[in-house]
């Protein structure tokens, strides 16, 4: 891989070594790739690995989304057009496709490219060359073409809403990138990553990421996958203070509540978040009126007992004097030992 590229492929789980190993084994081979994947898995990323691991790494590499630009306008960016071919064509216009000459052109969102424009661009990809919109001389290029879909192309072409020929021709060397929640065993070094990554651009210095942050972050589905973390990240520099990494976890387990996921599961990371957040904002008191029992609406026994029983203490939380259990006349009882489980501490960011 490229060296500024290679520093933001992270990951050392089985699913995704793999698919650096399927980057590694056809980026030299020159033919077409379909990536595949859910939103947000970084598909233009692995494409970008591709291109630079390539022989045509000293050419171009050009992006279209096919989804974002409207359908009338579609085979102009690609394909250009001729002064005059329509209304508002006040000037020639190279097309991407002439423009990745000698290098990667990637057609992101494929699925969505017009029925129309599908034999075009299967002539562009078989013979290597097309003709602007209202030209009709020829143009030859060298490209290569690297498409990607989050939807299942497969199932449109039984639907005819893709074409077959276009299908098989793109799908040379599928590669189908993981979504991040079969990929958990990387969430740590991205949220180092990424804390480092915003933490720079905000001139902020984040050095301590708590366990339980980690285990909150390891533990929901991301069904934005890895922008949904770097977009979540981002937020969480800019409202961290004092070098902790404090995100706003609550966010996460409304979004988990509203999830198809075990409820048993679900209710566990929930309950366990609020009582974290509510011990937090009450400097880890636990009874009296402005103790976390209270605020919970728990009698302080039980609170204590669901603590015990979620492993929830507040060594490598916090530093400072030891947590207090507050009596309910107001007189701070300091508590000897954390009971349950002892936290191993803080991540390194």
């Amino acid at each position: 891989m490229a060296k500024s590229f290679e520093r933001e492929l992270i990951g050392e789980s089985a699913g995704f070594k793999a698919v650096l190993q399927q980057v590694r084994l056809v980026a030299p081979a020159d033919c077409a790739v379909l990536i595949q994947g859910e939103t947000g898995t970084g598909k233009e990323l692995i494409a970008q690995a591709i291109h630079d691991s390539s022989q045509r790494s000293g050419g171009p590499f050009l992006k279209l989304n096919c989804a974002a630009i409207p359908a009338g306008l579609l085979e102009s960016e690609l394909f250009g057009h001729e002064r005059g071919a329509f209304t508002g064509a006040l000037s020639q216009r190279i097309g991407r496709l002439q423009l990745a000459h000698k290098g990667t052109l990637f057609l992101d969102e494929i699925g969505d490219l017009p029925l129309e424009l599908q034999p075009k661009l299967l002539r562009a990809l078989q013979e290597q060359e097309f003709e602007r919109l209202g030209s009709s001389q020829t143009i030859r290029v060298d490209v290569r073409i690297v498409a990607a879909t989050n939807q299942n192309l497969a199932e449109m072409v039984n639907e005819r809403r893709f074409r077959a020929d276009l299908y098989y021709r793109l799908n040379v060397f599928p590669v189908v990138l993981p979504p991040l929640r079969a990929r958990a065993a990387d969430i740590p070094a991205l949220v180092r990553h990424f804390v480092v990554v915003f933490g720079e651009r905000m001139n902020k210095t984040i050095d301590e990421i708590p366990e339980y942050v980690m285990e909150v972050l390891c533990g929901y589905a991301w069904p934005g996958n890895i922008r949904e973390l770097q977009n979540f990240i981002e937020r969480a520099v800019l409202l961290s203070e004092g070098g902790r990494f404090s995100p706003p976890l609550s966010e996460l387990t409304r979004v988990t509540a509203a999830q198809s996921r075990g409820p048993a599961q679900t209710l566990a990371e929930m309950e366990r978040v609020y009582i974290m957040e509510t011990l937090q904002k009450t400097n880890w008191i636990v009874g009296g009126r402005a103790g976390a029992a209270a605020r919970l609406g728990l009698p302080r026994t039980t609170l204590i007992a669901r603590m015990r029983k979620l492993g929830i203490t507040r060594s490598g939380f916090q530093t400072g004097a030891p947590w207090q259990v507050t009596s309910q006349n107001q007189q701070d009882e300091p508590y000897p030992e954390p009971f349950g489980r002892t936290a191993a501490g803080a991540y390194a960011a």
